[in-house]
C-alpha cells in the first residue's frame, strides 16, 4: 500500500508530464504493478499502457484461449500445459503473467430484500470459543433468530448444537416474541438440512415435526446465497460487538440472563434499519399483532438418545454417567436430556432423573440408587454366609431359624458362626450348636461357652485365629473324612 500523497503524484507525472509508467516507477521508487493499479483506478486500461517484452508474450494468445474456455483453470496446471509448449520461464512469475490474462467475473449486484411484519425471521448458530468445565472442554454457542421487519433479536447461549437445543432454541424465541413467524429462512446447517442436492432437500424429520405443529414454513437459502439471511448475519456480527466483546459472565444461566437485558434494552433500543425514524421496539410492537400465535399444547424438544447399561448401574450421556437403580443393569434405556435435566426412561417408566453435568467422566448419582445397591450386596454377602454355615455346619440351619423365630438379628449371628466356624473347625461348632439348641440357649455366648468347655475338658489351648491375605479362600469348606481311608495303602504296603 502507498500513501496519498505518492498516489497523487502518479497521477500528476502520467496526466500531467506524460510521463511513461517506466519512468514513473524508477523514480518514485515503486513497483510497476503499483502503478498500473493506480491508473486502472483513475479509468486507465491496463491493456493500454506500454509495458515491457515478456518471454511469455509469444504464449499469451495460447493462454487467453485456455483461459477463455476454463476461467477456473489453476495456475499451476496451465504452467505444465505452456511448458510442454515450449516456455523457459519459471512457475514462480507465472501466476502473475496468468493473472494479466484470466477474464474477471462481473461484479454482482444485490436486491435489496424486503418484507412484510410478522412474515419471516432468520435464524442461525454462532460460535464464541471454548469454555473450560472441569475435564471437558465445551463449545461455547449462541442460537441467534432475528425477525426480519423490525430486526427484534433473540438470543440465547448453551454448550452444544443437537437438535433438542435447537428446538428449544425456536420454541423459546416464540414465547419471547409471543408469537411465530410464517417462514423461518436457514443457512443449509445440520440442524435444519439433512442433505441437500441441487433443489432437491431433506430437512431433519424433527425440524419438520417442530413446524407442523407451530404452523411456519422452513426454507432454506440458496448456496453461497449468505445475502438472502444477511439479516441474521448482521446482527451476529453485532452480537459480537456490543454485547459478548469484554463481556464478564459467572455460568450460562447468568450470561442468557444478560443476553435478554440486551436485547430488551440496547439492542431494541437501536434505531431499526428499515425505518431510521424509529426503534427497533416500536416497530416491534406493530410486527408483534402480525405473528401467527403460538399453539395451545407445547412441542416435546428433549434430546433422546438410546443408551445401554451395562454391569454397573449408570447410563453413558454427553461424557458423563448417571445412576440407574441396581435391577436396570443390562438393559437399553432412553436418555431424555434438556439443557438442565436428564431424564432415564425404561420402557414406560421413569426410572432416574438427575441434574445434567456438562463436565467429563463425572458420576452423577442418586442416593436412593446407592443405598439399594448397599443393601443387596449386604444381603448377598449375608446369603454367602449362610449357604457357607449350612454346607460345613448342618445344624446351622434349625438354630438360624430358631434366631428367626425369636426376631433376633441373623446378620451378626452368622458373621459370629463363621468366626466360630474358622477357630474351631465345623465338627466342634456342630457339637455345640447340638447342646445349645438342647439346652433351649439359642445365642452366641451360650455356643461360645460349649466350645471352651470342650476345650478345657480336653486339656487343649484355645485357638489360634488365622488371617487368609485372600478373602476367597474364607469361604472354601474342607470337610475332614475318616483316617482308615489310609489303612488300605498300609496292608498293601505289608503285602509287598
Amino acid at each position: 500500500m502507498i500513501d496519498a500523497e505518492t498516489e497523487a503524484a502518479i497521477r500528476r507525472l502520467y496526466y500531467a508530464e506524460k510521463w511513461k509508467p517506466g519512468t514513473i516507477c524508477r523514480e518514485l521508487g515503486v513497483h510497476h504493478e503499483t502503478v498500473t493499479r493506480v491508473l486502472a483506478n483513475s479509468g486507465v486500461p491496463p491493456a493500454s499502457l506500454p509495458r515491457r517484452s515478456s518471454i511469455a508474450d509469444p504464449f499469451a494468445d495460447f493462454i487467453r484461449q485456455v483461459l477463455e474456455k476454463y476461467p477456473r483453470l489453476p495456475s499451476s496446471r496451465l504452467y505444465e500445459m505452456v511448458r510442454e509448449r515450449g516456455y523457459p520461464g519459471a512457475p514462480d512469475h507465472f501466476r502473475a503473467i496468468t493473472r494479466r490474462y484470466r477474464p474477471q467475473a462481473p461484479a454482482e449486484a444485490f436486491q435489496r430484500l424486503r418484507t412484510l411484519p410478522g412474515e419471516q425471521a432468520q435464524v442461525d448458530w454462532a460460535c464464541f470459543g471454548h469454555v473450560e468445565i472441569g475435564r471437558a472442554r465445551r463449545p461455547l454457542v449462541a442460537f441467534v433468530m432475528v425477525l426480519s421487519y423490525s430486526r427484534k433479536i433473540f438470543l440465547r447461549f448453551g454448550f452444544d448444537q443437537r437438535t433438542g437445543a435447537f428446538l428449544r432454541g425456536h420454541a423459546d424465541a416464540f414465547q419471547t416474541f409471543g408469537g411465530v413467524p410464517r417462514v423461518l429462512l436457514y443457512d443449509n446447517l445440520k440442524s435444519a438440512v439433512i442433505e441437500r442436492r441441487g433443489d432437491a432437500i431433506r430437512f431433519n424429520e424433527n425440524l419438520l415435526a417442530f413446524a407442523g405443529h407451530h404452523r411456519f414454513e422452513p426454507r432454506p437459502v440458496a448456496p453461497y446465497r449468505g445475502n438472502e439471511k444477511g439479516r441474521v448475519e448482521r446482527a451476529i456480527r453485532y452480537v459480537r460487538d456490543s454485547f459478548f466483546g469484554a463481556r464478564e459472565w459467572r455460568d450460562l444461566d447468568d450470561l442468557n440472563a444478560q443476553a435478554q437485558a440486551w436485547c430488551d434494552g440496547i439492542a431494541a433500543d437501536r434505531r431499526c434499519p428499515e425505518d431510521r425514524s424509529r426503534t427497533v421496539r416500536e416497530v416491534f410492537v406493530e410486527e408483534q399483532t402480525r405473528l401467527m400465535q403460538l399453539p395451545a399444547d407445547l412441542f416435546p424438544t428433549e434430546d433422546r438418545t438410546e443408551v445401554a447399561v451395562g454391569k454397573t448401574p449408570y447410563a453413558r450421556f454427553d461424557l458423563n454417567d448417571y445412576s440407574v437403580p441396581h435391577d436396570r443393569a443390562h438393559r437399553t434405556v432412553v436418555v431424555v436430556a434438556t439443557a438442565d435435566r436428564v431424564r432415564i426412561i425404561d420402557g414406560m417408566d421413569e426410572i432416574a432423573s438427575h441434574p445434567r453435568a456438562w463436565g467429563k467422566g463425572q458420576q452423577i448419582e442418586d442416593p436412593q440408587h446407592l443405598a439399594a445397591l448397599v443393601k443387596v450386596k449386604r444381603e448377598a454377602r449375608e446369603s454367602r454366609g449362610m449357604d457357607r454355615l449350612h454346607h460345613a455346619v448342618p445344624v446351622s440351619r434349625e438354630f438360624l431359624r430358631t434366631l428367626a423365630e425369636r426376631g433376633m438379628n441373623l446378620g451378626s449371628h452368622t458373621n459370629g458362626l463363621l468366626k466360630l466356624l474358622d477357630a474351631y473347625g465345623p465338627d466342634e461348632l456342630g457339637l455345640a450348636i447340638v447342646e445349645a439348641l438342647a439346652r433351649n440357649a439359642p445365642h452366641l455366648h451360650a455356643i461360645r461357652q460349649v466350645l471352651d468347655r470342650h476345650r478345657h475338658e480336653r486339656c487343649q489351648a484355645p485357638p489360634i485365629p488365622v488371617h487368609l491375605s485372600d478373602p476367597r479362600l474364607q469361604n472354601i469348606v474342607v470337610r475332614p473324612h475318616a483316617l482308615s481311608t489310609y489303612d488300605h495303602l498300609t496292608r498293601e504296603h505289608e503285602n509287598d
